[in-house]
């Protein structure tokens, strides 16, 4: 039996020793790696969430003190009382402006820390340390996402009835009207069906001179006229001293009555809602409108599906503005913090004001409301794509 050197049982043991679990000194020190990873990731999460926050209170303070003093004169005028002012006004519109300016706040936030933290060679330290540039992005991503469910649990839910409570008080102590009654009223309330009337009165659930067509196609097949309609329940009404006229070819057959019950798919609520009650309503309730307008072949409701599809494309914005603001101000400038807080609140501003135009466009049918309200956030997530990499290199 030949017996090993004393070189060979040195190489196999080194061998061995190499396939051996990592030792306890090495372990630890991977454990303490990842700790100060955590601790990297803490730290960036607890500056952007507390940046972000600081500069909302500092903004929504300085607009509540404007607002009151412009609307003292009305509160004083029309009797406010003061628990009405803070609890029924003010507390429901911070979450209002929150929402309105959260991309402004993000991306304030983004640009305002991370430049300081380039200015202090923080992020230099951060990538010596081994992080990449892509792992250091997970803490900005994971804020963004903080934010943007923020965001949307506001839109969708907690804003639209906070609305209802402040426009309500606008209405009875800032700028009284009495909206009870609507004028010339022209609406699709069927596929084909177009009513018309020209006053409708809210008290009495009356309305006067009212017509009823019907085509096929661009043909008008039958007109019903009416001295008055009074609405019952439902989609019921009563039309009173009615002329229905059933066009067939060159006949035409005529009906006169003095009260007709009948059903139309249209109700009071109807002729008093405009865009205007679209940020009042509820993911749910907006929705639910749409898909019956659409039902009833009525086109009309640009305006609504721009403020429902902003509800799911803005909570996208925070991660678009945190992408870019990250990959703008990780790199230490000659020009320091100002020169990039000036170059993000210009993006951010051009943002808000694209998405505004864009709107608009929608609302005026220029555009597919998915179409306009998605828009800038394709092409700022282009931008962002691209500035990332140019970060990255």
């Amino acid at each position: 039996m030949k017996v090993p050197s004393v070189a060979n049982i040195i190489s196999t043991i080194q061998q061995l020793y190499a396939k051996l679990p990592k030792s306890g000194k090495e372990f630890k020190q991977e454990l303490l790696e990842l700790r100060n990873i955590k601790k990297i990731d803490r730290y960036i999460i607890g500056k952007f969430i507390g940046t972000y926050f600081f500069s909302i209170i500092l903004i929504i303070s300085i607009v509540i003190v404007i607002d009151t003093s412009e609307k003292m004169d009305n509160f004083y005028d029309h009797h406010a009382p003061l628990k009405a002012i803070i609890f029924s006004y003010y507390l429901n519109f911070i979450p209002y402006f929150i929402n309105l300016f959260s991309p402004l706040f993000t991306f304030i936030a983004v640009i305002f820390f991370t430049s300081k933290l380039a200015e202090n060679t923080e992020i230099i330290a951060i990538l010596s340390s081994g992080v990449s540039f892509k792992r250091m992005m997970y803490p900005y991503f994971l804020s963004a996402l903080i934010i943007a469910l923020l965001t949307f649990i506001l839109s969708g839910y907690i804003i639209p009835p906070a609305n209802q409570v402040r426009l309500k008080f606008e209405a009875t102590y800032v700028k009284p009207v009495m909206n009870d009654n609507a004028h010339n009223i022209q609406m699709q309330v069927d596929k084909g069906v177009v009513a018309y009337i020209e006053r409708y009165e809210e008290p009495t659930n009356a309305g006067c001179r009212f017509s009823l067509d019907k085509f096929e196609g661009k043909t008008l097949v039958s007109r019903m006229t009416a001295d008055s309609i009074c609405w019952k329940s439902g989609y019921h009404w009563t039309a009173k001293n009615y002329l229905i006229r059933d066009f067939k070819g060159l006949k035409e057959d005529i009906r006169r009555g003095a009260k007709m019950d009948t059903v139309i798919k249209m109700q009071p609520a109807d002729f008093f809602l405009t865009s205007r009650e679209a940020p009042q309503m509820t993911n749910g309730a907006l929705a639910g409108y749409i898909s019956r307008q659409k039902n009833r072949g009525v086109g009309n409701t640009g305006a609504f599906q721009v403020e429902y599809y902003r509800r799911f494309a803005n909570p996208l914005a925070a991660f678009i503005l945190t992408l870019i603001g990250v990959s703008l101000s990780s790199r230490k400038v000659r020009g320091g913090i100002g020169l990039q807080i000036g170059i993000g609140i210009a993006l951010s501003a051009l943002y808000i004001l694209f998405n505004t135009v864009s709107a608009t466009f929608a609302a005026n049918g220029s555009l597919p409301p998915m179409l306009a309200v998605w828009l800038p956030n394709i092409i700022f997530m282009i931008i962002g794509v691209s500035l990332y990499v140019r970060a990255r290199q």
